[in-house]
Formats: structure tokens, sequence, C-alpha cells
């Protein structure tokens, strides 16, 4: 597992973290964000005692968190349990302390929004686009963005009429329709564009945004008009459908003497946690 080390900073407070790029995750020491949220003089002697009282509630959460080896105070690697941002977000919910009722008030607040968008889907629309422009993207930007995710759910939904399953199937045929435009895989692009958790699409060009478009739209329509019965012979399809943007690519690098697959990222907004390099 090839990891890379950092540390996040909370109010002023250290937070270990290590990303592991084969999961695509932070896994975050919960000792350290104990000791944020309850300010406890003894922050391992907390959490053994809500651990315990985790475990004999029957808590999962608990059981699936594992240790990792982090760089202690005193400069030595010591085994640490660790949680993923879910775990650690289901673990806050148990710490009765008062800084820890932001983060609670904040996941009701997302449970709620997601309850209303499924009753009323334009409302995860609107959501989004308060998102983007908050964030700073220019309308162009926006406006292919959108197009981008009404191309890709004629895509899903033409791969579940083919039987095709969500999750790691659709990852599989998402890799090789970008391999096939782009000449990487989607983690190889997010790495090229030095992003982890971000969304690889929210941070493309408008350019990079039109050929990935016309790599799904290709594929949708060979797909349709061949209808595959097999996961073998949709892949075939998304490695077509890749390259006739792959193809479109490489005209335009020729017009142009430039790359179009670009290490520049969209605009950002601030974060409230910053990271040390």
């Amino acid at each position: 597992m090839t990891k890379k080390d950092a540390v996040k900073i909370f109010e002023g407070r250290e937070v270990r973290s290590v990303w592991d790029s084969d999961a695509e995750k932070w896994y975050i020491s919960i000792v350290d964000v104990v000791e944020v949220l309850t300010e406890s003089v003894d922050p391992a002697a907390y959490w053994r005692k809500l651990k315990q009282r985790l475990k004999e509630e029957g808590n999962e959460t608990v059981t699936n968190c594992h240790g990792l080896k982090m760089q202690a105070p005193d400069g030595k690697m010591r085994l640490t349990d660790v949680a993923d941002v879910e775990q650690l977000f289901r673990l806050i919910q148990s710490v009765p302390s008062p800084k820890a009722e932001p983060f609670k008030m904040w996941l009701a607040k997302l449970g709620r929004e997601r309850l209303e968008e499924i009753d009323d889907p334009e409302q995860g629309i609107d959501r989004l686009l308060e998102y983007y422009h908050r964030k700073g993207y220019s309308e162009t930007w926006i406006n292919q963005r959108l197009k981008s995710i009404e191309v890709r759910k004629e895509l899903t939904d033409e791969w579940d009429r083919r039987g095709i399953k969500k999750g790691q199937e659709y990852a599989v045929l998402t890799d090789i329709i970008t391999q096939g435009w782009a000449g990487m895989t989607t983690k190889q692009y997010k790495q090229f564009k030095g992003l982890k958790t971000e969304s690889l699409r929210d941070n493309m060009t408008n350019l990079e945004l039109v050929l990935n478009m016309l790599a799904e739209a290709s594929t949708t329509e060979i797909s349709q008009k061949e209808q595959p019965e097999t996961l073998e012979e949709s892949k075939h399809i998304a490695h077509r459908g890749g390259k006739v943007a792959g193809v479109a690519r490489k005209e335009l690098e020729t017009q142009t003497g430039q790359k179009v697959v670009s290490q520049l990222n969209a605009k950002k907004g601030g974060t409230s946690i910053r990271y040390l390099r």
C-alpha cells in the first residue's frame, strides 16, 4: 500500500492522517480527533472507554476500525487506531461534547437535504448550481458540467439495461473509457492533476469535459446499437467509445500544438482544514 503522510490542522491542533492511494481514502487518528473534541487530559484512555462502550452496544464502526503506525509525539512510530472519513463521522456522533455538536448538526442537515432531493430532484440541481457558483466556477464551465452529468446519466442508464453492476463494474468500464480518450486511467488522471478525494470532473477544463462527454456519449450510442449481453462485450464497446474521443484529442493537439489533458484544476474555494506539505 502506497501511503502519503500528512498532518491536518483543526482549530490549531494537529490531527495525524495517512493517505492510502490504493483505497483512495484518508485514514485519520481517532485519538487525535477525540483530544480535539473532548479536550481530555488522557485522550487515549477516553477512546478506550468509548470504544468498549460502543462494542458493547454492537457498534460495527468500531469493529471495522483498524490500526496504522503513525509518528507519536516522542518521534517513534506507534500503532494508532484510525478511521476513514465515514467511520469518523459515525464515531463523532457518539462523542458527548459541545465541540462535536456542529458536526452532528451538519450531518443531520445533510441527511435532511438528501431526503428532500429524493422527493424533489430539482432541489439537488439547485444546490449543485449554488455550490459551483460559490466556488467561483464560470457560467460556461457550469453549463458544460451540467451537460456532462446528463451525458453520464444516459450512459449509466444504458449500462443498467445491459446488466452492468454499479460499483466495481462501473469503475472498470469508466477506466477503459478514460484510458481510451485521455491515455490514462481515472486514478492516474487524478494523480496527474494532484487530486485525492476531489471529483475529477470538477477539476477538468472545458476541453477535457467536452472530450470526456464525447467518449461517454459515443459509448452509449455504440452500446444502444449493438446491445451487448456480457461485461466483456461492454468493455470492448467502452474501449471503442473512448477511442472516438481519443482520436479527436490527438487531432486537436496536432492542430494547436498544445496538450489537452492538463494539470490545471478548476478554481476551488477555501476550506477550514489546511494541509501541511
